[in-house]
């Protein structure tokens, strides 16, 4: 996906739940505060239009022109608020040449002759109208009559915010409500789903060794089949580790005399078998070393302490190569857990130091770096002469060794690699600070 998505795409599925809900919630609510009011409205609006209507039934029976064409309204209409100046209810009666207005209207006049389609109108304080306009033709008067009844519309809109504003409060009570039940549904639901990650992470520190089995339907399969994964991942392990074992010490006996009878032999006949047991020695140590890391990587509760592997791992090496009077200089913290077996991790560290003793001048420098909460860095660096940067990946090798006059099988650096590999992190090569050889080995953090 791309980088911009990155951030969506870690969200937790109870925060991907909140936002989809609350965005749909979102859009009913303004739908609902925009809606509704309008609604409203256009049913104030209509009703008032009715009850203009039956000011305008009176007035259209009532009205009526005289012989000389002059229009008149003698009867009072019910409506007393037609008499009450500047009341906000007003008629108006208009034909070409002459005009009636209410008494309501009082020294203001509305010109309805020609009106354009929804003009807005203004009463006799400036106000703005709600009206209807209705054309009538009385006998004897030639042009059509003209008339408008209006009402201020002030009232209506005062009412009209009053409901929009309980509206809007109503409806916000309603979201928080709504709201905090979609939260408790989500959480309630996921719940299974943060014990299973409570628990993982009490797998991944060593504190029990499977999930427990109370879980929902919908996810009770999952849990079965990974505590069946688990449980026999570890019994392979074990099983290999133990084969490995056996075989070492069953090979290991017959390698050894093999190894006394040719010593016997004369110089040209050792000369000839040496290299086929050395080579044979060689190839049992790689696949038995295979062998044992076969299944470590996904044992969830595996944690060992590097500083503290690497001051005992020293202290065997410093009576090893006491001639050598090399100083290792330990510099990891030793707080820091990695997520790897403790043999595992013996094996590797010995590897690099062992190198380090072999090839350096005078000091070896192991120090760390914590890359994130997940990933560390391990440097092993010495003062040696180092390996060309072009023979860096070839180091790597199986069986690659680059300095035939040092002891050693080549296999060293190979192991290590796949080991790392098979813990999900990698060991590259590059130039230390000191003038040597700097391996970085990346390794997992253990969960606290």
């Amino acid at each position: 996906m791309p980088t911009r998505f990155a951030a969506i795409n870690r969200l937790s599925l109870k925060k991907r739940l909140l936002i989809a809900s609350s965005l749909w919630l979102t859009a009913m609510i303004l739908a609902a505060g925009v809606g509704i009011p309008k609604l409203v409205h256009d049913y104030l609006v209509s009703d008032a239009k009715n009850q203009l209507k039956l000011a305008m039934d009176e007035i259209t029976a009532h009205v009526e022109a005289d012989v000389s064409d002059k229009l008149s309204l003698p009867y009072r209409l019910s409506d007393p608020r037609f008499s009450q100046p500047y009341s906000g209810l007003y008629w108006v009666i208009a034909s070409e040449d002459q005009s009636l207005r209410s008494r309501s209207l009082w020294d203001k006049n509305i010109k309805i002759l020609s009106l354009p389609i929804r003009t807005k109108l203004l009463g006799a304080k400036g106000e703005k109208l709600i009206y209807i306009t209705q054309t009538i033709y009385l006998p004897g008067v030639s042009s059509p009559v003209n008339i408008l009844v209006g009402v201020d519309e002030a009232p209506l809109m005062a009412t009209l915010n009053h409901l929009t504003r309980q509206l809007w409060f109503i409806l916000g009570l309603l979201f928080a409500g709504i709201l905090l039940l979609i939260g408790t549904q989500i959480g309630w639901s996921l719940r299974p789903l943060g014990k299973m990650q409570r628990e993982l992470a009490a797998l991944r520190a060593g504190k029990q060794n499977q999930l427990a089995e109370e879980y929902p339907n919908e996810v009770y399969p999952l849990v079965y089949d990974l505590n069946a994964l688990l449980f026999h991942y570890q019994e392979l392990l074990e099983r290999a580790r133990n084969h490995g074992g056996n075989l070492s010490h069953a090979l290991k006996t017959p390698l050894s005399v093999l190894k006394n009878e040719i010593a016997a032999l004369p110089q040209t006949e050792q000369q000839k078998l040496l290299p086929a047991i050395e080579q044979i020695q060689n190839h049992i140590d790689y696949h038995l070393g295979r062998a044992r890391i076969a299944g470590a990587a996904n044992i969830l509760s595996v944690k060992s302490n590097p500083s503290e592997r690497i001051d005992a791992i020293s202290m065997a090496f410093d009576k090893v190569y006491a001639s050598r009077e090399i100083i290792l200089i330990n510099e990891i913290d030793s707080d820091i857990d990695v997520a790897v077996d403790s043999t595992d991790l013996d094996e590797m560290l010995g590897n690099l130091l062992e190198n380090g003793y072999k090839w350096a001048s005078s000091t070896i420098r192991v120090h760390s770096k914590l890359i994130s909460n997940q990933l560390i860095e391990i440097y092993v660096e010495d003062d040696g002469p180092g390996i060309p940067e072009e023979n860096h990946q070839h180091a790597i090798r199986r069986g690659v060794r680059l300095d035939e006059t040092t002891p050693g099988t080549g296999l060293g650096l190979n192991i290590v690699s796949e080991m790392a590999h098979s813990y999900r992190g990698k060991l590259l090569l590059g130039k230390s600070t000191m003038g040597g050889l700097k391996v970085t080995l990346s390794v997992k953090v253990a969960a606290t």
